[in-house]
């Protein structure tokens, strides 16, 4: 098998509380490749949003490593953790964090300029992702004239928009109704599959999950197979 795109070892996160040193992650390891889905279901509270976070390079952990593409994270600056993340890793969050002030098109280019990108190139680039979520008519709107679904679908292109390696979503449906969170998410394997992306994807919906290649959760701060 191939060299892991992502990999997690013996990773360790603690929050600082009132009451002392909260531990979330207890030497959580996890392996993706290329290609593959995996679901993170567990219940609330145990330390999804964290896992994803620091899977993400968003948060740095306490102790254990983040592998991308098998380059350690953990010596990075601030910089260079930035460039490897935007580079490398898209995210979708349950509430899709769309900038209101612009429109679908202009939130999907942003990240692509971030990056460097020319923008004709983010622009075509744009439409292009925003056509392949059926909003190729929807591209001059602002969210606030989008459905949940499809600001959603927007989010979704924008994570996709500098062609990641590495797809982390946590609860991108949660906040849609069954049937809109059924079609969405349906997309999202799709754009994933046909990317041949690795994914890991939040989600606390059994049927959703049964739809991806292998399911894992958090016990007691260790990933293990659900």
């Amino acid at each position: 098998m191939a060299d892991p795109v992502l990999a997690l070892r013996g990773v360790e996160r603690r929050y600082r509380t009132e009451a002392g040193e909260l531990p979330v992650l207890r030497g959580a390891a996890l392996e993706l490749h290329a290609g593959e889905i995996v679901a993170l279901v567990a219940p609330s509270g145990t330390g999804k949003s964290t896992l994803l976070h620091v899977a993400g390079l968003l948060e740095k952990p306490d102790a254990g490593a983040v592998l991308v593409e098998g380059r350690d994270s953990g010596g990075l600056g601030d910089d260079a953790r930035t460039a490897l993340r935007r580079e490398t890793i898209g995210f979708v969050y349950q509430f899709h964090h769309l900038l209101p002030e612009f429109t679908a098109e202009e939130n999907v280019v942003l990240p692509q300029l971030a990056a460097g990108k020319p923008r004709r190139e983010a622009e075509a680039r744009a439409r292009e992702l925003l056509a392949s979520f059926g909003l190729e008519n929807r591209g001059d709107h602002r969210p606030s004239r989008l459905s949940g679904g499809e600001q959603q679908r927007v989010a979704m292109a924008r994570a996709l928009a500098n062609a990641p390696k590495v797809l982390l979503a946590d609860e991108p449906t949660g906040n849609l109704d069954a049937g809109t969170a059924d079609r969405v998410f349906a997309e999202l394997l799709a754009a994933a599959r046909g990317r041949g992306l690795a994914a890991l994807i939040a989600t606390h919906n059994p049927e959703l999950a049964a739809r991806m290649d292998r399911t894992v959760t958090l016990r007691d701060g260790m990933v293990v197979p659900a």
